[in-house]
């Protein structure tokens, strides 16, 4: 039953996707972290879907990559977007750290965050369109790889020992809820799963 209550832990706080989250609590918590890279699977399927479409249809290479990057970017409202723009805007501002995460709660984006955004997605485009120029599989495991290895950096992140950066929201929700042999246990198991 944990299982299942971190699996929609995860779908709802991590992706679109309409589940109801009857548990919010650090073992629903935890068992959401342990399911993160689950839901980057799914969401790295659609994004492949997408950009294997294009790409067999016949629509070239920088366009399936565009696709392979959008899917993602709408299958999750664009969180992990803001978090990287709020993230560079605190990181940017070369403010002392309560100055820092007030900056990063703000609504607006800044111009750290603006650049950052724009060369991340460059870069993101760039290297799946290589990819997809060699054959719409190669595109496609680079994108279910690239959302499921960064979905897994969720559950390294909230291991034992990784305290939240302020006492509210979700960071506060899920830090340090993984022990860390379990953390451990899915990275190996996600690197195996991605090596074979």
């Amino acid at each position: 039953m944990t299982a299942l209550h971190g699996i929609r832990f995860a779908f709802g706080t991590l992706t679109v996707v309409p589940v109801r989250v009857t548990r919010w609590d650090r073992t629903a918590a935890r068992a959401g972290m342990l399911s993160a890279p689950l839901a980057g699977l799914v969401v790295g399927a659609a994004a492949a879907a997408a950009g294997s479409a294009l790409a067999l249809l016949g629509a070239g290479a920088p366009l399936a990559a565009v696709a392979a990057v959008a899917v993602p970017a709408a299958l999750t409202r664009g969180l992990h977007l803001d978090g990287l723009a709020d993230t560079a805007d605190g990181l940017g501002s070369g403010r002392p750290a309560e100055d820092a995460l007030r900056i990063m709660r703000q609504s607006d984006i800044g111009p750290f965050g603006v650049v950052t955004l724009v060369l991340a997605l460059l870069a993101q485009t760039a290297a799946l369109a290589e990819l997809f120029a060699r054959g719409w599989a190669h595109g496609a495991a680079a994108a279910v790889l690239a959302a499921v290895a960064a979905r897994l950096t969720l559950t390294l992140a909230c291991r034992s020992g990784v305290p939240a950066a302020r006492p509210e929201g979700l960071g506060a929700a899920v830090a340090s809820v993984v022990p860390v042999a379990w953390a451990l246990a899915a990275a190996a198991l996600v690197t195996g799963a991605a090596a074979g």
